[in-house]
């Protein structure tokens, strides 16, 4: 899933290569999903988008959005996965989203397990509240977000929440998931099931380090490599903690990762550098 490492970079991808771009057709499900969440009804997506060019790209949390004449959006959650082909290449049977540009080239759009697709005028999706979200809160890229703010993230949570609950539900850290979760604990060593109100105050000032930091090195880094670019390369990122690293011993201690299912998936962690009570 593309969290905000990752949503970052395909911002600036998009403005690098689709940015002035005029819609020549547009199809919505054309491959049905049952988990392909659209704004409205997509038969009246080409009605929409045809005709209009593409003026910018942007990124909030795990919201990816294109600007478009009029006031238009167009925009993609963290489940989908979008990818950018050039003229006369071959391109997928199956997508759930396709923008055919009056040069030739397309930007598809495919949804693997679930995500979210939206046409929609500017304004129109207010009443989302991850969309909101999104754009109300601080990005933990930015100066805003900073000691004091991250403070009050922490005083506002429940003290029985879990260091992963805190951090990856409930968007209280605008595209801060389940994926980039495990490097920002690993390099923390805090545990994933620690509770909020066990973390000591030096706990507390590691988490909001290594969620800035974290943060910061995936997005230099052009993304993590479990994650593909729009042009389907992998980022640049090494993971610590991931599917690909998992079969590896701890890379500061050497003692077996663990992985278990928590919270609706997968949690990577060392019991060593990581340990539940300490």
């Amino acid at each position: 899933m593309n969290e905000l490492p990752e949503c970052v970079n395909l911002a600036r991808q998009l403005q690098d290569t689709v940015a002035g771009k005029r819609i020549r057709g547009a199809r919505a499900n054309a491959s049905p999903h049952g988990f392909a969440w659209f704004w409205g009804d997509p038969a009246l997506y080409p009605a929409m988008l045809e005709g209009r060019a593409i003026q910018d790209a942007t990124t909030h949390g795990m919201y990816l959005e294109l600007l478009l004449d009029d006031d238009m959006r167009v925009g993609y959650n963290d489940g989908v996965n979008l990818r950018y082909h050039a003229p006369g290449a071959k391109r997928p049977e199956k997508h759930q989203l396709l923008l055919d540009f009056e040069d030739g080239s397309a930007l598809i759009a495919s949804v693997q397990m679930y995500g979210g697709l939206f046409a929609f005028p500017a304004g129109a999706m207010v009443d989302n509240k991850y969309y909101r979200a999104a754009y109300d809160k601080p990005s933990p890229l930015s100066d805003a977000f900073d000691a004091a703010y991250f403070a009050g993230i922490l005083s506002a949570a429940s003290p029985k929440l879990s260091a992963k609950a805190l951090l990856a539900t409930e968007q209280r850290v605008p595209g801060l998931g389940n994926g980039v979760l495990q490097d920002i604990l690993f390099r923390a060593r805090i545990h994933p099931k620690r509770k909020v109100g066990a973390l000591s105050s030096a706990q507390c000032d590691a988490l909001f380090g290594s969620v800035k930091q974290t943060l910061a090195d995936m997005t230099a880094g052009g993304g993590r490599d479990v994650e593909k670019d729009l042009f389907g390369k992998p980022g640049g990122y090494r993971t610590l903690l991931s599917n690909k690293t998992a079969q590896f011993p701890c890379p500061v201690c050497g003692a077996a990762i663990v992985r278990q299912a928590y919270l609706g998936g997968n949690v990577y962690f060392c019991p060593v550098c990581q340990p539940l009570e300490n």
